[in-house]
C-alpha cells in the first residue's frame, strides 16, 4: 500500500452490523455526554467509496478517475482515494495544499479552476503542479506570465441546457473561439495538451456526453493542425452519486464507451480522464443532527376543529444545522432532505404536519417543509442519508469554523480489498506522471457491492 490510509484512521467493522447500529451507539453517547457536547455528526462509510471505485473501473475501464476535492475535502475521503490511486482536481491553493499535505505528488494534481488568481498560479508553479485549464485569453495570459512551463487543457462549453447546474453559462470556450485560443497559445509558446468539458450536474440525458466528446474531437483536430500535441481528454463530472437518479451510471458509461470507440478509439494515444465528486462520496455519508428547539403553530382552518375534536397544528423543529451549513444543497441544488427519525415510531403513533429549520433566525433557513412526522422532542435525533456531497468543505477548515465531527468506518472486506488490489505507485505513472487506474479489482466488485456494515463503538 502507498501508506496514505492506516487502520488508525477509521473504525474497522465486522459483518452483521448496520449503519443504524453505529448511529444508535453514537447518538446515545452524544446525548449522555456532559462535556464536548455534540449536536451533529457524520458517519462515513469509506468502504462505500472503495466499492464505487471498483464499479467505476468495471464500467469505464479506459477512464482515469480524478477526484474533485471541492465536493468533499474531509481527510478520510482524500486518504482512501489517494490509496486507490486517484488523481485530484483542485480549484484553488487551499485544495492543492490539502492533498499535498497528505503526500499526494504534484504530478497527480490538476489545477482546474477556470478563474485563477495570479498568486495561486504562482503557487502551482512553485509546488510543481503542471497541468492547468483555461477557456479564455485572459486566463491564458495570466498563465503565460506566471507559469510559462505549464501544460494547458482547453475547456470547451457544452450543451447543458437540461442540467440542474449549468456550468457552461459561465465557463467553457465555444467551438468558434477555440482555434483563436489555440493560435494564441502557439504564439506564446504554451503547450496545450488536451481538451476538457463538463456537462453540468444533474443532467438527465447521457447523450450530452456523446455530443461533447464529438466536439472535443473537432478541437483535437484544430490543435493538430496548429502543431499542438494533444493527448488528454477530460470528461469532467456530472456522474450521479445515488441510486434512482434521473440518469443511471451504467447508462452514462455505455454512452461514453461507445463515443470513445468512435472518436477516440483505443490505441489512439489519448489518455481519458474524468473528474468525479458526487459519484464517490454522496451515498457514503450519513448525517445525524439533533433537534434544539420546537414550536407548535395552530393552523387557522375553519371547521377542522369540529371534525377532529382538536385544532389542527403544524410543528416547527429547529435543528443544529441549516442551509447556511451542512444543508446548503437546499439552496444550491433545490433538494428537499428527507429525515429518518432515530426513534422507531409505532404504526399507531399519529403524525403531524412538520417543518425543519436551521438555527439561524432567517426566513430562508428552511431545511424541509411539508413533512408528516411523529411527535418529536428537543434532544431527539434525525438521520439524513446521502449527505456526502458539498456538505464538508475546505472553506470551513481554513476559516477555523467549527466543523461537524466525522466518524469514519470501513468493513474488513473492503479494507482487505483495498490492501490487496493496489499496485505500487511508481508502477502507476506514465511519462506525464499521472495516476493509472487499477489494472484489476473489479473481479471483487460483486463481493463489495453490499450494504455497509458497522459495529457499535464508543469513539465520540
Amino acid at each position: 500500500m502507498a501508506g496514505y490510509l492506516n487502520e488508525t484512521d477509521f473504525v474497522m467493522v465486522e459483518e452483521g452490523f448496520s449503519t443504524r447500529d453505529l448511529l444508535e451507539e453514537l447518538t446515545l453517547g452524544a446525548s449522555q455526554a456532559t462535556k464536548d457536547e455534540v449536536a451533529a455528526f457524520f458517519v462515513a462509510d469509506l468502504g462505500a467509496v472503495v466499492r464505487k471505485h471498483f464499479c467505476f473501473l468495471k464500467c469505464l475501464p479506459r477512464v482515469r478517475p480524478f477526484y474533485a476535492v471541492k465536493c468533499n475535502s474531509s481527510p478520510g475521503v482524500l486518504k482512501v482515494l489517494a490509496e486507490l490511486g486517484l488523481g485530484f482536481s483542485c480549484a484553488n491553493k487551499a485544495e492543492m495544499e490539502l492533498v499535498q499535505h497528505i503526500g499526494v505528488p504534484a504530478s497527480k494534481i490538476i489545477y482546474a479552476s477556470p478563474c485563477k488568481q495570479i498568486a495561486q498560479i504562482k503557487y502551482a508553479a512553485k509546488h510543481g503542479v503542471q497541468l492547468l485549464s483555461f477557456d479564455n485569453e485572459m486566463e491564458l495570459a495570466k498563465v503565460v506570465k506566471s507559469h510559462p512551463s505549464a501544460k494547458m487543457v482547453l475547456s470547451i462549453a457544452t450543451d447543458d441546457s437540461h442540467s440542474l447546474s449549468r456550468l457552461s453559462l459561465k465557463f467553457g470556450a465555444s467551438l468558434k473561439s477555440c482555434r483563436h485560443l489555440l493560435e494564441n497559445a502557439k504564439r506564446d509558446h504554451v503547450e496545450v495538451v488536451g481538451v476538457s468539458f463538463h456537462i453540468g450536474s444533474g443532467c438527465p440525458d447521457p447523450q450530452a456526453f456523446a455530443k461533447s466528446i464529438s466536439d472535443a474531437r473537432l478541437v483535437f483536430e484544430m490543435g493538430a493542425e496548429l502543431g499542438h500535441r494533444m493527448h488528454i481528454l477530460d470528461l469532467g463530472g456530472g456522474f450521479p452519486g445515488v441510486e434512482g437518479a434521473k440518469m443511471r451510471f451504467d447508462e452514462i458509461a455505455s454512452v461514453i464507451n461507445s463515443a470513445l470507440d468512435l472518436y477516440f478509439p483505443e490505441g489512439c494515444g489519448v489518455d481519458i480522464l474524468a473528474k468525479l465528486g458526487r459519484y464517490y462520496v454522496t451515498s457514503a455519508f450519513t448525517l445525524a443532527v439533533s433537534i434544539i428547539a420546537k414550536k407548535e403553530v395552530l393552523l387557522d382552518q375553519p371547521g377542522r376543529e369540529e371534525e377532529t375534536g382538536s385544532a389542527p397544528k403544524t410543528i416547527v423543529y429547529h435543528l443544529h444545522e441549516g442551509v447556511y451549513g451542512i444543508f446548503s444543497s437546499v439552496l444550491f441544488d433545490n433538494t428537499c432532505p428527507t429525515p429518518i427519525s432515530q426513534k422507531k415510531p409505532s404504526t399507531e403513533q399519529p403524525v403531524y404536519s412538520s417543518s425543519l429549520w436551521g438555527p439561524v433566525v432567517d426566513g430562508c433557513d428552511c431545511v424541509a417543509e411539508g413533512l408528516w412526522l411523529p411527535q418529536l422532542h428537543v434532544g431527539d435525533w434525525l438521520v439524513f442519508e446521502n449527505m456526502g456531497a458539498y456538505t464538508v468543505g475546505v472553506g470551513s477548515l481554513l476559516r477555523g469554523a467549527q466543523t461537524c465531527r466525522i466518524t469514519y468506518a470501513m468493513s474488513r472486506v473492503a479494507w482487505e480489498a483495498l490492501r490487496g488490489q493496489l499496485l505500487p505507485a511508481e508502477q502507476d505513472e506514465d511519462a506525464e506522471g499521472m495516476c493509472k487506474p487499477l489494472s484489476c479489482g473489479w473481479e471483487i466488485t460483486d463481493t463489495l457491492c453490499m450494504g455497509p456494515v458497522f459495529t457499535p463503538a464508543s469513539i465520540m
